[in-house]
C-alpha cells in the first residue's frame, strides 16, 4: 500500500509530501486561474491576461528539471493574479 503513495512521487525526484504540496499548488493556480476567466468572460475589462499568463507559468513548471523550480517564484517576483487597475475595477464595480 506504500508503494502507491510513493512510486509516482519517487519518479519525478520528490517525497510524497514535496509531491501533494506541488500538485496542490499547481491545482490551487488552476482554480484560481479558471475564476479569473470566468470573470474576464462576464466583465470582460478584468483579468485580460491572467487566464493566458496562469497557463504559461503551469506549463513551464511541469516541464522536467523545472519542478524544484516551482517551489520559488518564477523569475523571482510572481505576479499578482490581478493588476492593481483590475482590482480597482472590481472592488469598484456593483456585481
Amino acid at each position: 500500500m506504500k508503494r502507491f503513495f510513493t512510486e509516482h512521487p519517487a519518479s519525478v525526484g520528490e517525497t510524497y509530501g514535496e509531491h501533494f504540496v506541488f500538485a496542490v499548488s499547481l491545482g490551487a493556480r488552476m482554480v484560481l486561474g479558471g475564476a479569473a476567466c470566468i470573470l474576464h468572460g462576464l466583465l470582460p475589462e478584468l483579468c485580460k491576461t491572467t487566464g493566458s499568463r496562469t497557463i504559461r507559468e503551469l506549463a513551464l513548471r511541469l516541464v522536467p528539471g523545472n519542478r524544484k523550480a516551482a517551489r520559488r517564484p518564477l523569475q523571482g517576483v510572481p505576479e499578482p493574479l490581478f493588476t492593481s487597475a483590475e482590482l480597482e475595477s472590481l472592488t469598484s464595480a456593483s456585481l
